[in-house]
């Protein structure tokens, strides 16, 4: 038997059409408890990594600060990340960047329309968005991550991430936050978030985001297994 979290109604489908399932409530969570599978058929969480930006030279490139391109370090943040999840067989991650050239859109509308349509297409179980913050204040730092809407899957899943990120890397826990203006967040089918790693206009966060881009992935993948129940 296991029991899992149940993100979407097309993720209840998708289990409930390969085993014989139960739908209940635990601590305000939709929990899907599988009691037996149809054969061997094996069930992978879907998860979209968007790596925010496009490369340098091209529209809705992001932002710099000592001497950091934003797209830079999301991409290798994301393919980490993607990496870690793809080589656990419980989880289907994808990149919005496959590779370092990638160009999504021709605009910045369609360029985050792109991101939303690939993921909504997948359709992925849940939509990770991966940023880095800048401020005319370079005192200003630390870890952001922002949702749609409280109380909501995404909310928990943010909790767990904000716990892992601080964890590993030892960024400002700056708290989970509502921006539901964010074309990502509202214009996704499944529990979506944006994280905001740190800010490239302070050099402490700077100097961890150009040297624990690997820690910021992992605890990014810890977050994810912890809201799951895996670790």
């Amino acid at each position: 038997m296991y029991i899992i979290a149940c993100p979407t109604l097309e993720f209840y489908m998708n289990v409930s059409s390969i085993g014989l399932v139960y739908v209940t409530t635990l601590l305000g969570w939709n929990m899907i408890i599988i009691v037996k599978w149809k054969g061997s058929v094996s069930l992978a969480i879907k998860i979209f990594i968007d790596q925010g930006h496009n490369p340098t030279g091209y529209h809705n490139t992001g932002a710099t600060g000592n001497g950091l391109l934003e797209q830079d370090i999301t991409y290798q943040v994301g393919v980490y990340l993607a990496n870690l999840l793809n080589n656990d067989p419980r989880f289907d991650a994808r990149l919005s960047r496959p590779t370092p050239t990638t160009v999504l859109g021709t605009t910045n509308a369609t360029s985050l329309a792109e991101r939303v349509r690939m993921a909504n297409e997948w359709p992925a179980d849940y939509f990770i968005s991966i940023h880095c913050n800048s401020n005319p204040n370079p005192s200003i730092n630390g870890t952001e991550i922002y949702l749609y809407q409280f109380n909501t899957q995404a909310q928990w899943l943010a909790q767990r991430i904000m716990t892992g990120i601080v964890e590993m890397v030892g960024t400002k826990n700056n708290g989970i936050r509502l921006n539901p203006s964010l074309y990502v967040l509202r214009r996704t089918n499944m529990p979506s978030l944006l994280i905001e790693l740190g800010y490239l206009t302070n050099s402490s966060d700077a100097q961890k985001l150009r040297d624990d881009q690997y820690q910021f992935a992992y605890g990014i993948y810890l977050g994810i297994m912890r809201y799951f129940g895996f670790a």
